[in-house]
């Protein structure tokens, strides 16, 4: 959320280098897709998942047709899975410091900064400007008005997604089969581990591995939320826990 695709673009080369297609792209009304007034540009999270989401799964799946389509998503990209109509097409998915974003579970350090944000500087600030200026006030980015909305109810709401959006999203999210694995880190600024285990609690009918990797293990001072995404994780990360995941 927020967060443009060129963050993720050492990854990217990488996957490539090892030999896999990989795409990135950036959500409708934002980074590179960001071409209208965000004032005037109707979306939401669940549009970026039945639209864009589909439409890369396509367009991928049309490059090389009959070979397994692995889906890699970083915390949003994990959580919206079950409003991804192709999903059944996703051979697996790998979910990175991916959590409910329910702001009562987030970690503590972080609690009282999402409470001022969704009670206060969201509500003000989006009635005012029209959109959520979000790099202006140096929280997430700029985000469309019916994106940063709806992702404040699903943060208010102890289910997240599946709770704010009712039955059928439930729904959605029981009939998503795909093997899911999820890597969380310890220390993630963001993601308490009660929020992965409540995200991926949504995902009743898929079979699920969850690893829990502290900086510990790597012999590092710190993971955190995007760490994972630094070329400095490229064999200890990348090569020794995602790799074997895709193959």
């Amino acid at each position: 959320m927020g967060t443009g695709q060129k963050y993720y673009a050492a990854l990217a080369g990488w996957l490539a280098e090892e030999g896999f297609l990989t795409a990135t792209f950036d959500y409708s009304g934002t980074g590179s897709s960001r071409r209208v007034d965000l004032r005037e540009f109707k979306v939401n999270i669940v549009d970026w998942a039945q639209f864009d989401c589909d439409a890369m799964v396509d367009a991928i799946a049309a490059e090389l047709p009959g070979k397994p389509l692995y889906w890699l998503g970083h915390s949003l990209g994990g959580q919206i899975l079950g409003f991804v109509p192709a999903h059944h097409r996703i051979a697996k998915a790998v979910t990175v410091a991916c959590g409910s974003g329910y702001w009562l579970e987030n970690a503590p350090s972080l609690r009282w900064k999402v409470g001022w944000l969704w009670f206060v500087v969201v509500p003000l600030a989006t009635r005012l400007v029209g959109y959520f200026p979000g790099k202006r006030l140096r929280k997430v980015g700029d985000l469309p008005r019916g994106v940063i909305e709806q992702w404040r109810r699903w943060c208010l709401d102890p289910d997240y997604a599946v709770g704010a959006e009712g039955a059928v999203a439930r729904a959605q999210f029981a009939a998503v089969r795909t093997p899911i694995t999820s890597l969380s880190f310890a220390d993630d600024e963001m993601m308490s581990a009660r929020n992965i285990e409540s995200l991926h609690a949504c995902y009743v009918n898929a079979p699920k591995v969850m690893k829990r990797i502290t900086p510990r293990d790597l012999g590092v001072q710190r993971i955190g939320h995007f760490g994972f995404f630094r070329e400095r994780f490229g064999h200890s990360l990348w090569r020794t826990h995602l790799l074997p995941e895709l193959n």
